[in-house]
């Protein structure tokens, strides 16, 4: 049953109504933990920059780096979770398939 069935009953669609909403729970929490990650990763990844350079960095250089790693990271975790939450709401069986004519390619 898709979710954009239009004969869905009231129940049913108060029941994916509530399925949506902790999945979108689910995304939140994935995120909040992803900041933590992308926070000790950027840390991680300025000790090495600062470890592994003999001279003195820039100030400027640090912050780019950190903007970089971070933007990296967090991009990297939104966009894998958005197709967890895209596969698992149903949203990708209610597309049709044009190319696909009934044969599997091995």
């Amino acid at each position: 049953m898709s979710p954009f069935d239009p004969d869905n009953s009231y129940a049913a669609h108060a029941q994916q109504k509530q399925h949506r909403a902790l999945l979108w729970a689910r995304y939140r929490r994935l995120m909040r933990w992803m900041v933590v990650v992308a926070v000790a990763v950027t840390v991680l990844a300025l000790g090495w920059l600062h470890w592994m350079t003999p001279e003195n960095l820039s100030i400027h250089m640090y912050i780019a780096a950190a903007g970089g790693v971070m933007v990296a990271v967090l991009l990297a975790a939104a966009l894998m979770g958005l197709v967890f939450l895209s596969h698992a709401s149903g949203h990708d069986m209610s597309i049709e398939d044009h190319f696909d004519h009934g044969h599997d390619s091995d």
